[in-house]
């Protein structure tokens, strides 16, 4: 389902890599501040329930301005998860040797995003206008999904309802961790309103099937006329994955399956053998922004699709990875819909229309909870 937006041409932008090769300072400065992000509701995936979650902002000073980047690894699931306060506190404490790090942090990719973002921030005057664009000009937006929580059938019911009343024809929806019957009971329900020209379902079942039933699951769910799932086994089965590609009525996006792959010859090896339908692209669980420059690349050079999400990070994650992404030029919906998930945020230009994330560049940030006590 392509958005009603018009794109600019993408050889407007400048190449990421070479933006932050050529990135030249000196006595830096840099702290590190931790928060606590609390949801509003329980967040429900297979893996578990999150009621709040922990973030570091990395801060980079030059004396006469500051960018932020924000460190967020998610437990479970961010390969960094236990180290990455400790790595991050080491960046900020040797900051003038960025150059370095931007190289030797693939093994932490929430350290990595932060420091990358902290760093695309501070080279524009820390306005938080990382990509400077139409998109944070005012003219031009992203399309996004609705995001549909696990939770009790009803309370799911009253948040589809919620989401399509508020604009959304893209939803994605979690499996995996209520009855199955119960589940298909939902998007039956959905089907029974909604055609799929009306609404696009995507799914997330976080790795939740077993490989020995995962095509009997597929099966029964392209009943619901669905876009695609994403990891629909655990990460790290190719052999397994790779069958299920091939054989599933569904398309299959990969996701937690690409958690700890650093190297081009890795990522191509996955993708070639696997050779899904799509990737979906965490920077910051992939090294970063420039992780995901690379599976761009190798995926695109597949015929392999994609699209990008953050991965529950505050306005500041979600302001850098939106404008990073507009900058790609991708036209399918992405999975940016995050920052009003906590009960307390950074108020920023960033808003939606329906489904669609806008940023009004007359709204001033306010990062006064980054600095408190």
């Amino acid at each position: 389902m392509a958005p009603e937006i018009f794109f600019t041409n993408q050889s407007e932008y400048t190449d990421l890599f070479d933006r932050l090769r050529n990135l030249s300072f000196s006595g830096l400065t840099a702290r590190v501040e931790k928060k606590t992000m609390v949801f509003k509701k329980p967040a429900g995936t297979s893996r578990g329930v999150m009621h709040d979650k922990t973030v570091w902002f990395l801060t980079v000073s030059d004396g006469d301005f500051t960018g932020v980047g924000e460190c967020a690894p998610l437990p479970g699931l961010s390969p960094d998860f236990a180290t990455a306060e400790a790595m991050l506190h080491e960046v900020a404490e040797t900051i003038d040797d960025y150059a370095d790090w931007l190289m030797n942090l693939d093994d932490y990719p929430s350290v990595k995003f932060a420091l990358e973002t902290a760093l695309l921030d501070l080279d524009n005057y820390g306005n938080k206008i990382l990509f400077p664009s139409r998109f944070t000009e005012g003219s031009e937006a992203i399309q996004i999904n609705g995001l549909i929580w696990m939770g009790e059938p009803d309370a799911m019911v009253q948040e589809i309802n919620r989401k399509l009343e508020q604009g959304f024809r893209v939803l994605k929806m979690k499996v995996g961790a209520l009855d199955f019957a119960e589940e298909c009971g939902i998007l039956e329900q959905i089907r029974q309103q909604y055609g799929p020209d009306e609404v696009e379902i995507r799914l997330d079942a976080n790795g939740a099937f077993r490989p020995r039933e995962a095509l009997r699951k597929l099966e029964q769910l392209s009943m619901y006329d669905i876009h695609s799932i994403e990891q629909p086994i655990k990460a790290g089965n190719w052999d397994e994955m790779s069958e299920i590609c091939r054989e599933s009525p569904i398309p299959i996006a990969l996701d937690e399956e690409l958690i700890g792959i650093t190297t081009d010859d890795v990522m191509r090896d996955m993708l070639e053998t696997i050779l899904p339908s799509y990737v979906i692209l965490k920077p910051t669980l992939c090294s970063g922004l420039q992780g995901a420059e690379d599976w761009i690349v190798n995926a695109e050079e597949l015929g392999i699709g994609w699209w990008a999400t953050s991965a529950l990070e505050s306005n500041i994650g979600l302001n850098a990875i939106a404008q990073w992404v507009y900058t790609k030029q991708n036209p399918v919906p992405q999975g940016l819909g995050t920052g009003a998930l906590f009960q307390k945020n950074f108020d920023c230009p960033l808003f939606l229309e329906g489904d669609i994330m806008r940023y009004d560049p007359g709204v001033k940030w306010n990062l006064s909870w980054l600095f408190e006590a």
